[in-house]
């Protein structure tokens, strides 16, 4: 085979996986968009308690399909159940718009919410195989840059057709069903997946990651992913309604959430190039401690928008990207048998604080005291997942491939 064939054969898994990533993040940030819109129009009865338990139902389906898509990809392969994932989303955010009470239209996002779950730990999985070790905290953020070009087209496409919010599902629904055949042609399975069925070291296990060499790194990544989660999903949800809250026209709001989603791409690009070169571990320490500060500067009022946005701009940067560097830091540190394992449930132990996040600031909203209130609250979780992630350790003594990216 030639080099130029296998080159093109290789961009393939790269570009879908990326691909899929994009629309898990645009289907992910599309409520937080709709919801001012919602809200005012009471929409098949929709107030801001309603929108709170859709975005809540949401993030719990999300939550069930990390934790069970792990399993599922280390016994069944990555290839068939992320085809099935995004078939799920797909058709359930297809139905959305066609809702017409507010336990309907939660409980398509709950099922939608399952495929969603599913997609993001098995991509990114499939990406640390795809790459050599001392590539993959880049893997990793790349990957992801499509999370937050997703949120950036969600936001443009709201800003189009708002208040006519019906469109901003059936886009999604559709992009999804439409990329299904290129992936069935164009996706093979992991090598590494398949590498691993053939030895014993597909039969490890999942109590393995509660024992050393494991356990600190385990409970480690799953508190920092929890904080992590929390702060993603806290501010893609509430943030356009927190800085309508804040006294800015409903256009505006929604123009931060495109600006803070801008910067998340550039945070990624710039994460994954600086942790492979100067050590997972530290820079994620300093993301943490850098978001921290910045989320608490967003509760100083701007009474210049242009420094507003780019304050937020500059805190999407390091945001988003720490909770990525946390799934690089899986990538590396667990073996091909319980890889896909290991990412699924620290990916649904996030889920959880993607759950609690919208639902306190939610209520936070709810009282009255979204802004400044809501910005205190993330700073304080930027700290504790600083904290938590201090305590990981810098490699983990295995038998199996031993990434330099750990150790540096």
């Amino acid at each position: 085979m030639s080099v130029t064939t296998t080159e093109r054969r290789s961009m393939w898994p790269a570009a879908l996986c990326w691909i899929t990533v994009m629309l898990e993040g645009y289907d992910l940030v599309v409520l937080g968009a709709v919801i001012p819109t919602l809200v005012s129009t009471e929409y098949a009865g929709i107030n801001v308690a309603g929108a709170t338990t859709i975005a809540t139902l949401s993030l719990v389906g999300v939550a069930i399909g990390a934790a069970m898509v792990g399993p599922l990809t280390d016994r069944f392969g990555r290839r068939i159940v992320l085809l099935g994932s995004i078939a799920l989303f797909s058709i359930f955010t297809l139905l959305i718009p066609m809702a017409s009470s507010v336990a309907i239209f939660a409980a398509f996002r709950l099922i939608a919410g399952l495929g969603l779950g599913a997609c993001m730990p098995t991509a990114l999985t499939y990406m640390s195989e795809f790459l050599p070790p001392a590539s993959r905290a880049k893997a990793s953020t790349w990957t992801m840059t499509g999370y937050h070009v997703g949120a950036v087209l969600t936001s443009l496409l709201a800003l189009a057709v708002i208040p006519n919010w019906q469109p901003l599902f059936y886009a999604g629904g559709i992009a999804g069903l439409l990329i299904l055949p290129i992936m069935w042609a164009k996706l093979p399975e992991s090598e590494a997946f398949l590498q691993a069925k053939k030895t014993s070291a597909a039969k490890v296990p999942l109590s393995m990651l509660l024992k050393p060499p494991y356990l600190r790194a385990t409970i480690a990544v799953w508190v920092g992913s929890f904080m992590g989660l929390l702060l993603v999903y806290g501010l893609n949800t509430w943030l356009p309604k927190i800085m309508e809250g804040a006294g800015y026209p409903l256009d505006s709001a929604i123009t931060m959430l495109l600006v803070l989603n801008v910067g998340a791409v550039v945070g990624l690009l710039l994460a994954g190039w600086a942790a492979d070169r100067k050590g997972i571990k530290p820079v994620i320490l300093l993301w943490f401690a850098l978001s921290a500060v910045l989320l608490a500067l967003l509760s100083v009022k701007f009474g210049n928008t242009l420094l507003l946005n780019l304050a937020i701009f500059v805190t999407g940067v390091f945001v988003f990207s720490g909770m990525v560097l946390i799934y690089a830091y899986v990538t590396h540190a667990y073996p091909p048998a319980i890889r896909g394992t290991a990412l699924g449930l620290a990916s649904a132990v996030g889920r959880l604080g993607a759950i609690f996040g919208p639902m306190v600031t939610g209520a936070l909203v709810a009282a009255g005291l979204g802004y400044p209130w809501g910005f205190y609250f993330f700073a304080a979780v930027a700290v504790l997942g600083l904290v938590a992630m201090f305590t990981v350790p810098r490699s983990i003594a295995q038998t199996t491939e031993q990434d330099p990216a750990l150790t540096s």
